[in-house]
Parts: structure tokens; C-alpha cells; sequence
């Protein structure tokens, strides 16, 4: 029994031996060049970034267009110019996001939202981000989507069949002779009969017979158009 008691504090000690050196040979990840927030990474201030929609697909591309950044929590800087590019395969009736600075431990130290109206496949507008308030000279950056809406022709409707194409062997007909076939057709329906006897007044129906009483006798009538 004691012989299994020490295998196992043994074992207990080689595992947390292991664990430990592993933590050791595993290199921290630097804070500013791979860090990610939901998927958009941070890149330096020279690179590219990319913004990602809801099902993780790229969506847009950003770059920055103004070259000098700096600011202190004396005298932030207020604004930035960012080139927004549509990397999706949607056209979008409204744009919006977010553009996040950190410094070089990987603090945030700025953040402003910015918008398009209409943005097309490929195309690129440049756009500002009022509200930022940077104060530090930034190391990486990152942009986000927050609102990517599409036009309404973007997104199937189910269920909706497709119209139908005209069969190119009938010729349509003109609307004259729609319009006559409508007067025709109206004018020919048949009117509402009725038979008057002695001032009571019966409704008739073509083919459907009437039964009165004449005297003591029971006389059928059936009106039938003339062939």
C-alpha cells in the first residue's frame, strides 16, 4: 500500500514539474502584434487592418490616411482620415465602425466611430472619426464593423416564384382588342330574368324549372336560351 502511495506522489510531482516547463518554453504573446478583439486583429500603423461581419467573413479593409499620430492626455488629438474598402460581395446602404489605437504595452488609448452611406463592392471611401480623443503616440491599430446593412436585392426572398417570360409563340395581343374583348364579354353575360303573375314577382334561372298552381293543376315552367 505504501508502494502505490509513493508511485502516486511520484507522479503528481513529474506532472507539475512538466506543466511548469512548459509554461516556461511557451514565449508570451507580444501585447499590440497579434492581439485580437472579436476576430479584427491590431496591426501596425503602416498596415492594412480587416473588419469582419456577424458570420466571421471578411467584410472591410482599412488603412490609415493620416501619417503623423500623436497626442497626450494634455492635448489629444481629435481626429483621423481612414480609407474604408468593401471586401465583401454585398453592396451596403450603410456603413459604420469603430477605430481603436493602442500604445506600445497594448493599452488602449483611443478610440472613434466613423460611417460611410453607400458603399460599393470594391469601392473605397475615405472617412474621418469624430470623437476620437488619442492621447499617446499609437503602435498598432484596429477598425470593426458595427453596422453593415445591405440592400434589400442582396438577400433572396423564399418562397417568391420568378416571374414567369411571355412565350415568344403567342404574340401578345394589342390592348384594343383587349379592351374590346373586355366590353364583349361584359356585354354578353346574360341578364337577371323574372316572370310577373298576377303582380308577385318570381326570379328565373335559365334550365332551372318554375312550378305554379294554376287552378287545380301543377304547371312546370323552364326557360331555355333559343339554339
Amino acid at each position: 500500500m505504501k508502494a502505490i502511495i509513493n508511485v502516486c506522489r511520484l507522479a503528481l510531482v513529474w506532472s507539475v514539474c512538466a506543466l511548469g516547463a512548459f509554461a516556461q518554453q511557451t514565449p508570451a504573446d507580444p501585447a499590440g502584434a497579434t492581439a485580437t478583439a472579436g476576430g479584427e486583429p491590431r496591426v501596425a500603423l503602416t498596415e492594412a487592418t480587416t473588419a469582419f461581419d456577424a458570420a466571421g467573413r471578411v467584410a472591410l479593409g482599412g488603412r490609415l490616411r493620416t501619417t503623423t499620430l500623436a497626442g497626450t492626455q494634455d492635448a489629444p488629438a481629435r481626429n483621423v482620415l481612414i480609407a474604408i474598402e468593401n471586401r465583401s460581395q454585398f453592396f451596403y446602404n450603410y456603413v459604420s465602425g469603430s477605430a481603436t489605437f493602442y500604445d506600445a504595452g497594448g493599452v488602449r488609448c483611443g478610440e472613434g466611430m466613423w460611417k460611410v452611406g453607400t458603399l460599393a463592392v470594391g469601392e473605397v471611401a475615405e472617412v474621418d472619426t469624430p470623437g476620437l480623443r488619442l492621447t499617446c503616440t499609437p503602435a498598432t491599430w484596429r477598425i470593426v464593423a458595427v453596422n453593415l446593412l445591405t440592400r434589400s436585392t442582396d438577400v433572396a426572398k423564399p418562397g417568391e416564384p420568378a416571374p414567369s417570360a411571355p412565350d415568344a409563340a403567342t404574340p401578345a395581343l394589342p390592348q384594343s382588342h383587349m379592351d374590346s374583348n373586355a366590353t364583349t364579354n361584359s356585354s354578353s353575360a346574360p341578364p337577371r330574368l323574372e316572370i310577373n303573375i298576377n303582380g308577385k314577382t318570381l326570379p328565373l334561372q335559365l334550365g332551372n324549372p318554375l312550378e305554379i298552381i294554376v287552378g287545380k293543376e301543377r304547371v312546370n315552367i323552364v326557360v331555355n336560351p333559343v339554339p
